[in-house]
Order: C-alpha cells, then structure tokens, then sequence
C-alpha cells in the first residue's frame, strides 16, 4: 500500500486561516508511528508537469497560475493569495495522485496523502483547490492506455462541482458525490449520480444513503479503477461540516467503500478531501481511520 506526501512544499498562510496546511504533516506522523505505514511504503512527491496539467485544465489558466497573474477576484475564489510555494504544493498534490493511481493499477491499492481537490474547474480554482488532482490522474491514465473507464466516489461533505463539470456529457468517467444539500458550492453542478444529505444527516441515515447507492453505482459505472475521495469533514465537529457522523460511523463509510472496490477487484485510489475540525487533531484522527479501514479490508482479503 504505496502512499506519496507533499508536506514538505510548504505554503505560508496568515493566521486563522481555515485550511489546515498541518494535518498533512501530521497524518504523515501518525501513519508512521501507528505502524499503518512503514517508511519504505511513502515516497516523496515530485511536481507535475505542465503538459499533464493541460489534460485536464485551460492553457489561460494555468498560464496565469504559473505566472503569478490571478487576479484579486480569482484569488479570493481560490481562498489563497498567489505565491511560487502554492504552486508547488499544488503541482506536488497533483503528482501524489497521478503516481498513487499507475501504483493501484500495479498493486490494487495506493494513495496520496494530499488531493482531492475538487472544486477545481478546467479553467479556474475555487475553494482551496487550484488544479483538480483527480481530473488530471484519469486523464493521464487515459492517456496511457491504462484505463477506459473510471467512478469517482466523492464522499467529501462539499459536492466535487469541479470533477462533476470537467466531466459532464463523458460516458467514460461516472461521478458520484454525496453531500451536504446546504453546504457550498451553493450553485451545485450535476454530477453522475447526486445525493444530497440534510443539515445534521447522522451515522444512520448516511450509511443508509451509501449501501443503496453503491453498489448501483459500480454497476453502472463498470470501472477500471475507483478513485475515493475520503473527506473527513462530514464529522460531527467538523467546523465546515453540517452534518453529524461520528467517528465510528466514518470509519464504517471507509470500510464500506474499501471493500466493495476489493471485492469487485477493482484498483482504489484513496485521496484526503476536506477535514477542517478544531482541533485539527479530530480530523488526523479521522484521516488515520480512513487509511487503517483501507489498509486492513486489502490485507485481510489478500
């Protein structure tokens, strides 16, 4: 289970900012000294390289990414001021997927501990995400001849607007997203197959909502490969949450998604997504669960 970190590009951010640039590191820690990981499973990310970038996102836009000529407006979109740094994580986040999904296609299973950013459009950034990781890995997967077909499962409590629009109207690329209803994007997109959860949604209901949806889901989807973008903010503490999932209940959520892609054999490629408790610690935690419940569902099944 091959996991790529980008924690050490690191991006300075003013104070009471609410992206938890820590918890990256702090996973990292934690897979380690849990004994989740071992050191010869992680592997340093590297940059992505233009080229890939433009199989997913506008040659306008990344020009102005990469010089520095977002404008006021496009950069409080984004919720980042521009900097060199933030282009670099960007790119290394990106590259942590790509790589994680051509080492799931060789070994069933692998991850980044970073992407899943998915309110990134082709031709612009939103909500903390400047390139859209997952667009990019299936198209270069594509591209490779690796893979026809790829399901996006986005559990993140935000809707992935930005995975949903760069691949509407494809057939060969089936996105799933469960949400909150009232939560942002206020202007929703149309994924593949939308759930919209209420305000408070608990273990019970959730759960509920993912084993009537999922199976059908992969059966319509018919992948090659699962991306799982495992947001962590679906938690009852989550400050950007809305709904009420204990940890329990998302560890259940985990092993839900971690088998049913096994048990098909299917390659899973695991991403972070949101995770925005106080104290962040709360969404290591969560994010440590996630990892372990993919980690133990692959090996029990080896």
């Amino acid at each position: 289970m091959r996991a790529f970190f980008c924690d050490t590009y690191e991006v300075a951010l003013p104070a009471g900012h609410r992206f938890p640039m820590p918890k990256y590191r702090m996973l990292r820690e934690r897979l380690l000294s849990e004994g989740v990981l071992g050191a010869e499973q992680l592997e340093e990310s590297d940059l992505i390289d233009r080229p890939s970038l433009l199989l997913a996102h506008a040659p306008e836009y990344l020009d102005a990414v990469f010089s520095g000529t977002l404008s006021d407006a496009e950069q409080r979109r984004l919720g980042f001021h521009w900097s060199p740094a933030l282009v670099r994580r960007s790119r290394a986040s990106v590259f942590g997927t790509v790589a994680a999904a051509r080492a799931a296609l060789r070994e069933g299973i692998a991850g980044n501990l970073a992407g899943g950013t998915h309110h990134a459009y082709a031709d612009r950034g939103t909500g903390f995400c400047v390139f859209n990781d997952i667009a990019v890995a299936i198209r270069t997967l594509q591209r490779e001849g690796s893979i026809d077909r790829a399901l996006v499962v986005d559990l993140d409590v935000h809707q992935g607007d930005g995975t949903a629009a760069i691949f509407a109207g494809d057939e060969s690329v089936f996105t799933f997203s469960m949400h909150g209803a009232k939560n942002f994007p206020f202007r929703k997109q149309r994924s593949s197959l939308d759930v919209d959860l209420p305000d408070g949604c608990r273990d019970a209901e959730y759960i509920g909502a993912l084993e009537t949806h999922l199976p059908a889901v992969l059966d319509r989807a018919r992948p090659d490969v699962v991306f799982f973008l495992a947001g962590v903010d679906p938690l009852e503490h989550d400050q950007l949450g809305r709904l009420k999932l204990s940890p329990a209940g998302l560890r259940l959520r985990d092993r839900i998604v971690a088998t049913a892609a096994h048990d098909r054999g299917l390659p899973l490629v695991l991403t972070l997504g949101g995770g925005y408790s106080n104290p962040i610690a709360l969404s290591v935690d969560a994010h440590v669960g996630t990892w372990r419940e993919a980690a133990d569902v692959f090996r029990a099944r080896c």
